[in-house]
């Protein structure tokens, strides 16, 4: 009897020591329960990198439009704001001193063509007569000089003629692109002067428009570094290719191309210009629109992201996530990140299959216990 009864305070003694086990699990050292977090597996995927610069819009060409003889303003033939046409005159100078100046010059060519016409006729008669000896080899000499003089004489009279003709018609001020115009400086009655500093008006062609966008020079150096170690690969096709991000969030409904790249970095900003151009059909895009422009740079075929959520910063700015180790607990990992779309690249810092902590952050203490649960995000798609 004695014996049954010290085996059963034995097979007592175990349950309660097997309960107070399966206890400890959750419990820490001081009895506290051990906090619960979610985390993500972080697993290599591929992923275009894109880059969203800020940018701004010019026109694709802009004429400033200024007289080019001097002259009273008589007429001003567009519409401010109008749509107008390469060659479209815009403004009517006052002619009247201009023609009259092409009258003189065309009478002057007349008369040096008459001239002309009598000495070639005197020289040609000389030149029969001195087959025969009837005239002395100083008369030949001296027609000939001046045939040579009325002949500069007809050209100099013609090149005055078109000098002439050439103010004449800059008279009538057309436009030199096709573009947009804006306001008019000056109004009929106004004198202007020829290649004066301040232009009568604007042209400003708008299809299609040019986006120029600024990009840290260092982003620039650490990407081709990337991509000469094999890191990351050129997009092939889609390398060139951007997209526009307007105030509201939308997307621009045409991509563009990206055009031209910066060879000099700005002293004052640290940064490289890069233009890219857009088809403009229906006028959405006005020049001076600041936007934002998603540029394709490159493919990371085993990328790590993570959400923005699990990325936080230190006192001095430099990026850190928490992270389960292989005994549950909490580590404080610092590490380097560009931006993915709505999430972040990891560059350096963490390896694929770590456990990485997305919900509980507040709960978890560095070196402490946890009990990661493993938790499913949405996330976005890649391109």
């Amino acid at each position: 009897m004695k014996k049954m009864r010290t085996a059963h305070g034995v097979a007592l003694t175990f349950t309660a020591l097997l309960l107070a086990g399966c206890g400890a699990s959750d419990k820490n050292k001081s009895g506290e329960p051990v906090p619960e977090v979610g985390i993500v597996i972080v697993q290599p995927q591929r992923v275009t990198i894109t880059t969203l610069l800020p940018g701004r819009t010019v026109a694709y060409r802009i004429a400033q439009v200024r007289p080019q003889v001097s002259g009273i303003i008589k007429q001003r033939l567009f519409t401010e704001g109008a749509v107008v046409k390469a060659g479209q005159p815009l403004y009517q100078l006052d002619p009247a001193p201009y023609q009259a100046a092409y009258d003189s010059a065309q009478a002057a060519v007349t008369k040096a063509a008459a001239n002309l016409q009598t000495v070639q006729l005197k020289y040609d008669r000389y030149l029969k007569l001195a087959t025969t000896g009837d005239v002395s080899q100083q008369e030949r000499d001296d027609v000939t000089s001046n045939l040579s003089q009325a002949q500069a004489d007809e050209k100099t009279a013609r090149a005055a003629l078109e000098t002439a003709r050439i103010n004449l018609a800059y008279t009538r001020i057309v436009a030199p692109i096709e573009g947009r115009t804006s306001t008019s400086v000056y109004t009929e009655g106004a004198l202007v002067t020829a290649n004066q500093d301040a232009p009568l008006t604007t042209v400003q062609q708008y299809q299609p428009m040019y986006v120029d966008m600024t990009q840290p020079a260092a982003a620039v150096m650490r990407l081709r570094s990337q991509l000469a170690s094999g890191k990351l690969k050129n997009a092939d096709a889609n390398s060139a290719s951007v997209k526009l991000v307007m105030d509201d969030g939308a997307f621009y409904p045409i991509e563009g191309r990206l055009e031209f790249t910066g060879v000099t970095v700005s002293e004052g900003t640290g940064a490289i210009t890069l233009r890219a151009v857009f088809p403009n059909p229906n006028g959405v895009l006005l020049p001076g629109m600041y936007v934002r422009a998603q540029l394709t740079q490159a493919i990371d075929e085993q990328a790590l992201l993570l959400p923005q959520q699990a990325v936080s910063r230190d006192a001095r700015g430099e990026a850190t996530t928490l992270v389960v180790g292989p005994d549950d607990k909490v580590e404080l990992r610092s590490i380097t990140v560009e931006p993915a779309s709505d999430q972040w690249r990891v560059v350096a810092g963490l390896h694929a299959g770590e456990r990485v902590i997305v919900q509980g952050q507040v709960k978890a203490k560095i070196d402490a216990p946890v009990k990661p649960v493993v938790v499913k995000l949405d996330s976005p798609t890649h391109g």
